[in-house]
């Protein structure tokens, strides 16, 4: 494709973060207005990892419009 080997893992590292995120178990709560990430979410935290985001920052805002 003409993308050299470094710029390779990085798009290989974004794509496997979305896929990731598509895994992600939001649960709704009682009231149906709100939602949580459980924080042992292995797909959050691979998510994480792979673009270097902070966890709590990212479970935060996930379930939070703003």
């Amino acid at each position: 494709v003409g993308v050299k080997e470094s710029h390779q893992m990085t798009v290989f590292r974004i794509i496997a973060a979305i896929l990731h995120l598509g895994n992600v178990e939001i649960q709704a709560q009682r009231d149906g207005d709100t939602c949580s990430i459980p924080n042992e979410d292995e797909h959050l935290n691979n998510f994480c990892d792979l673009l270097g985001v902070e966890h709590s920052q990212m479970q935060h805002w996930l379930c939070h419009c703003k």
